[in-house]
């Protein structure tokens, strides 16, 4: 098991009043799993992916990944087992205006001070298929190449989670389905384990299984028919 969340909650203070984010969340994860969270907004996707992020922490229950508790690390042991352990795909992209392609995948290994940043770097731009783009800033790149240098920053440090927040939702139909063919062939041929937050039905329609949250609650999980299928014959 990848990751287990036990009696999860999370409160937000929204003025004078308290939002409950999420309520009692139990949840077990497979490594190799391609989990799709679904439900409208504000229902607790976000929150949920800001906790197995290690961006937040839970008011009461426990979150592991690979068998460590992130409520017993301290914030600097957070960041650093983020950046080990977790790659993230953010629904705008989040690249550094300034920097190269090849840059902004090596960035997170620069202020890791690793030696072999810059041939990490290349690997994983290669596997997302942008090994002659490596040079070109994202005002040069269309929004379906700036999402794969984000999809290759957040592989190129080997994580064992890659969590994606609406990673569609800014690109057209075409560009979609080439960015999930891309993420369900990493998944498969590196072993990667996504939980992708989404309101995509193509997007649930490709994951192995499929969580709904609704005013804070996990309400349903469901293994996807579509999903099985595919990895059937893939």
């Amino acid at each position: 098991m990848l990751v287990e969340l036990k009696r999860v909650s999370k409160r937000y203070r929204l003025g004078d009043l308290w939002v409950d984010a999420l309520r009692d969340i139990d949840l077990a994860i497979d490594r190799g799993e391609f989990l799709a969270v679904k439900g409208p907004s504000g229902s607790g996707k976000s929150t949920l992916l800001n906790l197995l992020s290690a961006l937040d922490q839970c008011d009461s229950g426990s979150v592991h990944i690979d068998g460590v508790n992130l409520g017993s690390l301290g914030e600097h042991q957070r960041s650093l087992f983020r950046g080990r352990h977790i790659g993230i795909v953010f629904q705008s992209f989040n690249l550094i205006p300034v920097l190269t392609a090849l840059e902004n995948v090596m960035y997170p290994l620069t202020l890791r001070g690793a030696n072999n940043a810059r041939q990490l770097a290349l690997d994983a731009l290669e596997a997302v298929g942008l090994a002659k783009l490596v040079n070109q800033r994202p005002t040069q790149l269309s929004g379906g190449q700036m999402q794969r240098v984000a999809i290759a920053r957040a592989i190129v440090s080997k994580p064992d989670l890659v969590l994606a927040d609406e990673p569609t939702a800014n690109l057209d139909s075409r560009t979609s389905e080439s960015i999930m063919s891309l993420m369900k062939q990493l998944n498969r041929e590196q072993g990667v384990t996504f939980i992708v937050a989404t309101h995509d039905d193509y997007v649930t329609s490709l994951a192995s299984r499929v969580i709904t949250v609704r005013d804070g609650h996990l309400v349903e999980d469901t293994a996807s028919p579509q999903g099985i299928v595919q990895e059937a014959f893939a």
